[in-house]
Formats: C-alpha cells, sequence, structure tokens
C-alpha cells in the first residue's frame, strides 16, 4: 500500500502532461453554442437516405463562417463606408469630370430599405438564442454591426463626414420592440463581450440594482 503514494501537486503533475490534439475547445467566448447554429427546416427524425439534420446544421454553420459581409459588398461594387449618411459639405461637392453625382448624395438610411419578410428568425428568436438550457442569464448573441471606428464622435455626431464605418464584430444585447432597435456591444481584441471592468455582459446590461 505505501508503494502508491500520490504527489501532493497531482493537479500540476497532469497539467504538463502533454499527450497529443484534442477536440475540445479551447477558444473562450461569451457566446453561447446555440447562437452559432442556423436554423434549418429539417424533421428532427429523418428517413433512411435522407441528409440528418445535425449534419445539415453543421454543414450550414461552417459554409455560413465562411461569408464576410463587408468582403460580399464589395464584390457588388458597395463601399461600406459610405452606406452611413453624412451631413451635407456645399465646400467639398465632387465636380462632373469626377463622375460623381454632385445634386444627390447619400442622405437616406438604411433603416428605409430594411426588409423582414425573407428573415429566418424574428428579433425575438436572435436575442433568446442567448439563453443557455438549465440558466437565467441571457448572454450576449454574435453579430455584425456597421459602427464608425471612433466611439467618441461616433455618438456625438454619428453623420460626421470624418467618421469612417466598418461592419465590426458585435454581441447584441438587447432588442427595443417600439423603435426596431438594437442594443450591440464591441467585442474586445479576444473576441470576448465585457464591461469596464472586465466582466461578462449578461441580461442586456441590466444589473440587479437596475
Amino acid at each position: 500500500v505505501t508503494t502508491f503514494k500520490m504527489p501532493e501537486d497531482f493537479g500540476s503533475v497532469l497539467d504538463k502532461q502533454v499527450i497529443g490534439p484534442t477536440t475540445e475547445n479551447l477558444i473562450k467566448s461569451d457566446f453561447p453554442v446555440q447562437s452559432f447554429k442556423p436554423k434549418v427546416q429539417i424533421a428532427f427524425q429523418g428517413f433512411p437516405g435522407q441528409c440528418p439534420r445535425k449534419i445539415e446544421v453543421e454543414r450550414r454553420r461552417q459554409l455560413y463562417l465562411t461569408f464576410d459581409i463587408a468582403q460580399l459588398l464589395a464584390s457588388k461594387g458597395i463601399d461600406s463606408n459610405q452606406l452611413m449618411p453624412r451631413h451635407h459639405d456645399p465646400d467639398n461637392m465632387p465636380t462632373i469630370e469626377e463622375k460623381k453625382d454632385p445634386v444627390f448624395p447619400i442622405y437616406l438610411p438604411l433603416k428605409i430599405f430594411d426588409n423582414e419578410e425573407y428573415d429566418c428568425r424574428t428579433p425575438e428568436e436572435w436575442i433568446s438564442l442567448g439563453l443557455e438550457p438549465g440558466s437565467h442569464d441571457r448572454k450576449p448573441v454574435p453579430g455584425k454591426a456597421l459602427l464608425p471606428t471612433d466611439d467618441v464622435l461616433g455618438h456625438e455626431d454619428p453623420k460626421s463626414q470624418k467618421l469612417i464605418y466598418k461592419w465590426i464584430d458585435v454581441g447584441v444585447l438587447d432588442y427595443d420592440k417600439e423603435t426596431e432597435l438594437y442594443l450591440v456591444h464591441k467585442t474586445d481584441k479576444n473576441g470576448l463581450v465585457r464591461d469596464e471592468e472586465g466582466r461578462p455582459i449578461l441580461n442586456g446590461g441590466i444589473t440587479p440594482q437596475g
């Protein structure tokens, strides 16, 4: 019996062991796993010869991960920075020689062209993806948002000519049904959605104290 004495720091011994590659997801994320799964119209129990639901979900998930909205728009000749309306600047009007339209600059917001007919989920369903089974805390949902790179000037004057708009990874925290607007928070360099103190933002950022 005395032969099999275990070391006191047995945990550190296991940590030093390197057995080989692992299928475990070692990337830390503030997003639930189910928030990345696409919605498919396939029965949970299929017939022999049909593609199983789980395989189809995984195929579409990997396919959608290869898409980049900025590249898709650029392939159609659309500059994402030009999608946001700006203040009219009469001093810098393009000339006819520049082959730009000096009379009708971009002034209509994207909201006017929004169409929800073909959305696969309602806003409430998107937000509910942040709820994990058995948990009362609602985590953020991953998304992309066209936001200014300068947060300070972006809040003060969203239509400033000095702003540069880009598609940025965000965590969707909440949805306002009356204004039909989403509350989002930019992810940090590690892809996490954290507050100023480094804590995960849950339940739309509403604390127990309100």
